[in-house]
């Protein structure tokens, strides 16, 4: 058997470690992760009650169009559902387009770091990936412009930052789409737009009506707290989502999903909540993080991205056995903000572990 040779050294995406298996393998009884920025705090009560109500359905294929779910999230961001398409999370929304837009020859650009799953579609499309760095912990986006050419085909923007939680304001992600050319698709992944408090963060659903080659990505996982049911949205003129529903998979949302992210949607209060308990998260986080001086960058989400001098693989790991699970990237690790009580554990441990012997 004879796979695609792009696909042979391809790493594997590795999540966060799960409680259970960390808990298995260091024998210990207490475990907090705070490694895939997930709610800490769940999801709304209303989506328990959603999926219960459901359970007597589970014969019957889900509504392959999302008709329902896809009327509710219109109505609540004032777009036309025909400028909707719903996937299993948003990550399949960024398979679906590698899919439909990239193939040998073809080539895409992206910051690094920045979220790994669009390089690794990419790569299985045969494409060739561009990737700028960032400048302290920015998309470069001069550098990108200066990077596409006739070839490129899509421009991958994460709006906040996902693993460094910067944003780009208003005005220079205005300035980016005017230049970028008509043939590139830009993507805008916004799946931490519910957490984001600065009022210079741009308007990307008025941006949509500007610039058809442009596309939004939300999900269902971060502050709604479904993660386990993976629903994401596509938002963007009605060309894209006509050639993205080619390329999708039937009944590609389950049934279950649908109704929790219809209730959680219609749950806007709890979704307050939770903004108001990272808002103070993210603060108790960055004041243990001045007083112990490790470097981070302020964060517009539910996360916060740090910089210590040690090796950051050596840190994650000293943690975990502590109880502790974040994430170690090459210069740094991400820490998911918690409940207060999740907090204090990660910052007496992150204290801990920083502690000369």
């Amino acid at each position: 058997m004879i796979p695609k040779s792009q696909i042979v050294t391809l790493p594997v995406y590795e999540p966060g470690k799960p409680i259970e298996d960390v808990k298995r393998e260091l024998g210990l009884t207490e475990v907090i992760k705070l490694a895939s920025n997930e709610n800490p705090f769940g999801c709304s009560p209303k989506v328990k009650e959603a999926i219960t109500a459901q359970l007597d359905s589970l014969s019957i294929y889900p509504d392959g169009a999302c008709l329902e779910l896809g009327a509710a999230v219109a109505s609540h961001l004032n777009v036309s559902q025909e400028q909707l398409m719903f996937g299993n999370g948003s990550d399949e929304i960024v398979m679906l387009i590698t899919r439909a837009y990239l193939q040998p020859g073809m080539n895409t650009v992206m910051a690094t770091p920045t979220f790994s799953v669009y390089k690794t579609n990419a790569t299985i499309e045969g494409a060739d990936v561009i990737e700028v760095p960032c400048i302290d912990g920015d998309h470069d986006l001069d550098g990108m412009m200066a990077s596409i050419n006739w070839d490129t085909r899509v421009l991958w923007i994460c709006n906040p930052n996902n693993p460094t939680g910067k944003t780009i304001n208003k005005d220079k992600l205005t300035a980016l789409l005017k230049q970028v050319p008509e043939h590139v698709l830009v993507v805008l992944d916004e799946a931490y737009v519910e957490y984001v408090k600065d009022a210079d963060f741009p308007n990307a659903l008025e941006l949509i009506k500007e610039h058809k080659n442009l596309i939004v990505l939300r999900t269902f996982s971060k502050i709604y707290g479904i993660a386990a049911l993976r629903v994401g949205y596509g938002l963007a003129d009605e060309s894209i989502i006509d050639k993205l529903n080619r390329v999708r998979e039937p009944f590609n949302v389950n049934s279950l999903a649908q109704k929790a992210a219809l209730a959680a949607l219609a749950d806007q209060e709890f979704v307050a909540k939770c903004k108001q308990a990272n808002t103070e998260g993210l603060a108790q986080v960055y004041a243990a993080l001045d007083e112990i001086g490790l470097a981070y960058y302020p964060s517009e989400t539910n996360f916060v991205y740090i910089l210590p001098e040690r090796n950051p693989r050596e840190i994650f790991e000293a943690m975990m056995s502590k109880g502790v699970i974040i994430r170690a990237f090459p210069q740094a690790i991400r820490v998911t903000i918690g409940s207060r009580d999740e907090n204090e554990k990660m910052i007496a441990a992150l204290k801990s572990v920083l502690t000369p012997v």
